[in-house]
């Protein structure tokens, strides 16, 4: 645990065998009510983890209210344990609409449209961190959208929408203190993951706008969902563009060989992962993968630069192919 600014502390939550390592879990200390930004999985070692960090700070839950950036299990899951019925828990409604009961089915028809073989997608949403930590109830929200003012002690939080890792991602902006919270939407030191799993979102498309969105920001301080705080905020920012043009330069050439559908083409694209062959991938990494190759392939067919098409004697697989 580390405190950043006067009374508002980090708690590295940890990740077990996930690449991720840990979330940060920031608090604000105040002399009425507290603020959690983030939890950590529903797990034990998540729990034990963060509650000894509050301990330690004297956080009393009874007076404390939570922030979730965005719907992910590693920002969320631990917050119905947390939460007591004087909590109030912030969140955006989009990430709540993905909450519904039906949404792990409607993400494995898209997924086996996408390519993945039945076997190894029952195996994938089998191992699905959301679907194995995320919070063990749902608690009542409070829903906060672009323009709302979160007060936190002496923090004023701007609440600013930043769809693209999630549909419903909030930042937020302490103008006085040049502080912004970024959650997954902005990383320093690992690539936040674009991924595409239900009909009717370009989520590359809007993560583009939003990373345009915040680089008018005067930040000198990026507090991140994951690893280390840093202050380049438009530097960083450019980086990412650069990592997601060459993502889509090396979809194209791949494409220009032959039509293929998403999971192939995750298959044959460079990923920074320890494994050297895509049969050695983790399931779970074949997994988000494939969404991110998605996420690409999504962006380009707006861009009207490629075109998917029905294969029904493929058992009805959605395959891309360039424009002519």
């Amino acid at each position: 645990m580390e405190e950043i600014r006067s009374g508002l502390y980090r708690i590295e939550v940890p990740l077990p065998k996930s690449p991720l390592k840990a979330v940060n879990s920031y608090v604000i200390m105040g002399q009425d009510r507290n603020l959690v930004i983030d939890t950590g999985m529903n797990r034990p070692e998540c729990y034990n983890s963060l509650t000894a960090g509050l301990e330690e700070l004297n956080v009393d839950l009874e007076r404390t209210d939570f922030f979730i950036t965005h719907v992910h299990a590693d920002h969320m899951g631990l917050v119905s344990e947390l939460a007591t019925d004087n909590s109030v828990v912030y969140f955006n409604y989009p990430d709540m609409e993905l909450m519904r009961a039906d949404i792990w089915e409607r993400m494995g028809a898209f997924a086996a449209k996408s390519g993945f073989p039945l076997e190894e997608l029952r195996q994938a949403l089998e191992k699905h961190p959301g679907n194995r930590y995320s919070p063990s109830r749902l608690v009542e929200f409070t829903h906060l959208q672009e323009g709302d003012i979160l007060q936190a002690e002496r923090y004023s939080f701007k609440c600013l929408e930043t769809p693209g890792h999630t549909p419903g991602s909030i930042c937020l902006y302490e103008p006085a203190e040049k502080i912004l919270l970024t959650g997954d939407h902005i990383l320093g030191d690992i690539t936040p993951n674009i991924s595409l799993w239900v009909e009717g979102y370009n989520p590359l498309g809007w993560y583009f706008d939003s990373l345009d969105k915040v680089s008018q920001l005067d930040v000198s301080l990026v507090l991140p969902g994951h690893r280390s705080l840093f202050s380049n905020l438009q530097g960083r920012i450019r980086e990412l563009k650069e990592h997601h043009r060459q993502r889509l330069e090396e979809i194209k050439e791949l494409l220009s060989e032959e039509e293929i559908d998403a999971y192939q083409l995750a298959s044959r694209m460079d990923w920074d992962i320890e494994a050297s062959s895509w049969a050695e991938f983790p399931i779970i990494q074949r997994w988000f993968a494939t969404g991110e190759a998605m996420a690409h392939l999504k962006y380009l067919e707006e861009q009207g630069e490629l075109e998917s098409f029905i294969v029904s004697e493929d058992g009805q697989k959605t395959r891309f192919r360039l424009r002519k």
